[in-house]
């Protein structure tokens, strides 16, 4: 097994190769504005690391979001991209089950909740029992209107840092990591588990929308 991970769902460009095992050489940029000025270098310098050649990936692990449109946009068609020209699987994971693997791995038991920046003075989160089991589905929501639902809960991800007053105990990590995804779907994959489709999970409508009634300007 050797899986390539990319996640370009939050302000990190973040890539890692994992060989069933281990991670053998991981990749972590945080610029929200470069992810499709960044990624394709992070994979070339991850492979070089790692000394192996792209064509020995067998599978491909993306994160899906939720997330802003053009960023998580850029993951997802790398991923898929890769995938096709190699003959791979790729498979998709919530972007906030990696951030909530990682809690793991820093001590972090649970429950807990995972938030990450939604713009518009908004989050994407979703609350965790444990770092391998989210409840419910991922929402997007102000965080003033979901104060109680996670009061006195340690919270990860980029989210909880911006709005301390909902989220009181925020800790790390703070942004995403393709290792820890990468290491979920080793450990799912070893299991049989499903994964998700490489298609994005919005959640709510993109910041740029063609203008529906727009005056015409060509001659009659």
């Amino acid at each position: 097994m050797l899986l390539l991970a990319v996640d370009t769902a939050t302000p990190a460009v973040t890539v890692a190769l994992h060989d069933g095992e281990s991670v053998l050489a991981e990749s972590d940029q945080v610029d929200a504005r470069r992810h499709g000025e960044l990624l394709l270098p992070s994979v070339d310098a991850v492979l070089a690391r790692a000394g192996v050649k792209l064509e020995a990936v067998t599978g491909v692990v993306v994160g899906v979001g939720p997330g802003p449109y053009t960023g998580l946009r850029v993951g997802l068609v790398t991923a898929s991209t890769f995938a096709a020209v190699l003959g791979v699987p790729v498979h998709g994971l919530c972007t906030l089950d990696g951030l909530a693997y990682a809690a793991g791995a820093a001590g972090i038991e649970g429950p807990f909740t995972v938030a990450t920046d939604a713009r518009r003075k908004e989050v994407y989160w979703a609350r965790y029992e444990d770092p391998r089991t989210r409840v419910g589905e991922p929402s997007v929501d102000r965080p003033a209107d979901i104060a109680e639902r996670v009061a006195g809960l340690p919270a990860v991800g980029q989210g909880a840092r911006l709005y301390p007053e909902v989220f009181t105990d925020a800790r790390d990590p703070e942004h995403q990591s393709a290792a820890a995804l990468a290491a979920l779907a080793a450990e799912r994959l070893a299991a049989g588990a499903e994964f998700l489709p490489p298609t994005p999970l919005y959640l709510r409508r993109p910041d740029a929308e063609v203008p529906k009634n727009y005056k015409v300007v060509t001659p009659q």
